[in-house]
């Protein structure tokens, strides 16, 4: 019987772990082929270039991923995903006064661009010359802005009673916003030309910029 027992206990499954070394590889190679990816697009990057930067031969990176396209498409699902995730975060802050948490999401919105600056044009680039990938795009991102929109919707109509705010359409207000904070880094290789020198730094015309952002939406919205 103590025999069977033993036996019995040297076969109970035991919870699997991913081995460390595989996750900070396969990490390596995303890191590695975020950058590559932001920067050349798909057509221009080379795995071999994502390889040699994240510390792996090609024969590893083919094994985790086989195709260049897999590769990116990971990424792609990535990005949208935290583009989703950044608009939902930016103005969620229940119990919040309505006019200052549109404040508040208008500066977190331009601060996570800033944080990421390549990434509004990487998405629209694949967007507009791989229409196929728009399916996915639409899959990842509606069901989050659509929890923002309701969300302004129920918290402007409630100002809008009180009489301290204006009735706009809350996906437009969404799109003016996103548009706004997008385009200085759509049209950073321009604006670097001329419009940074008033301000003396970088820094300066981007706090210029999210400060003038947020005066442009508060006017639209206040009675």
């Amino acid at each position: 019987m103590g025999v069977m027992a033993k036996r019995r206990e040297n076969v109970l499954p035991v919870e699997a772990k991913i081995p460390e070394e595989k996750v900070s590889k396969e990490q390596a190679i995303l890191e590695a082929a975020e950058q590559e990816f932001l920067d050349k697009g798909l057509e221009a990057a080379k795995t071999t270039t994502i390889a040699s930067s994240a510390g792996v031969t090609h024969a590893m990176l083919h094994y985790y991923y086989r195709t260049k396209e897999n590769l990116f498409d990971k990424i792609f699902e990535m990005k949208v995903s935290l583009l989703k995730d950044s608009l939902f975060t930016s103005f969620d802050n229940p119990g919040m006064p309505f006019l200052e948490k549109m404040q508040c999401g208008i500066e977190s919105h331009f601060d996570f661009i800033r944080a990421h600056p390549g990434l509004p044009r990487f998405v629209i680039n694949e967007l507009l010359f791989k229409p196929k990938r728009l399916k996915l795009f639409e899959s990842k991102i509606k069901k989050g802005v659509d929890c923002v929109i309701a969300k302004i919707s129920e918290d402007m109509e409630e100002e809008v009673r009180k009489g301290t705010v204006n009735r706009i359409d809350p996906a437009t207000l969404i799109i003016d916003v996103v548009s706004l904070n997008v385009f200085v880094f759509v049209a950073m290789p321009l604006l670097r030309t001329f419009a940074f020198e008033p301000y003396g730094t970088e820094d300066a015309f981007f706090e210029a910029r999210k400060k003038e952002n947020v005066e442009i939406m508060m006017r639209r919205l206040k009675k």
